[in-house]
């Protein structure tokens, strides 16, 4: 039995489909009344590909893509097949690893710009308890722009557990804590990596914290206390992008 299919939404989200794997759209729904550069030039690479839109009004867009913020583009798409294991897609790594683990990131809008960013950074996955965390939708998809079709997301049963079997594979489990004595800028993530971020505000949750190798901070030098979790998850995973790139 062949899987539902998904909805798309955004110039983003539906270009990178488009652009990667055009046979898999079923349906491209675009508002009837937007005529402005954008949309031409979307239009344009809609025609060289061979679909023909299906025009729409705002409230119809609207309905299919479950938000308002969907630019006046929708589409209905086949899913793309993914890695089912992240032990199939380790195993399939030949350079050190680079995670990002979400412990608690329940909002779509965070999940989106951490897959973002993971995408940017080239993390090989990005990891997840199943019963606290938000799975990947049309909001979630949308924010990413195109990075939630890329970026590998694994929701895991227990996520203590995977850390663990992340760690028998000498992967080196680094939690973020605002608490911790040493700085991101004091690790070496050249080795195999997993940058474990928890929710804002109420961060790791304790079990993951003990699971963790070791625990880092981003030093803030200002009046805030924290960094939204898209945001910290940017630096730390550059950071370790830094760390990698070889020497001039």
């Amino acid at each position: 039995m062949s899987a539902s299919p998904k909805v798309l939404f955004g110039f983003h989200a539906v270009g990178v489909r488009l652009r990667t794997a055009p046979k898999s759209i079923i349906e491209i729904y675009v508002d009837a009344t937007r005529r402005d550069a954008r949309m031409r030039q979307f239009q344009q690479k809609l025609q060289e590909a061979g679909l023909r839109p299906i025009t729409a009004d705002g409230l119809r867009l609207s309905q299919l893509a479950g938000s308002a913020g969907h630019q006046g583009v929708v589409a209905r798409v086949e899913p793309m097949a993914v890695s089912t294991s992240l032990d199939d897609l380790l195993d399939g790594i030949a350079v050190p690893p680079l995670l990002l683990v979400l412990d608690g990131v329940t909002d779509p809008h965070n999940l989106g710009a951490c897959l973002r960013v993971a995408d940017g950074a080239g993390a090989h996955a990005v990891i997840a308890p199943k019963d606290h965390a938000v799975g990947i939708n049309a909001t979630v998809a949308k924010v990413a722009s195109g990075a939630a079709e890329t970026v590998p997301y694994f929701m895991v049963t227990n996520l203590a557990r995977t850390l663990g079997e992340l760690k028998e594979r000498n992967i080196w489990c680094l939690g973020l804590s605002d608490e911790a004595t040493q700085t991101l800028y004091q690790s070496d993530l050249k080795a195999p990596t997993a940058l474990v971020m928890g929710a804002e505000g109420t961060g790791l949750r304790q079990l993951t914290r003990k699971t963790c190798d070791g625990l880092v901070s981003i030093p803030m030098l200002g009046a805030v206390e924290s960094l939204n979790v898209s945001v910290a998850s940017g630096i730390c995973l550059y950071e370790a992008v830094r760390q990698r790139l070889p020497a001039p």
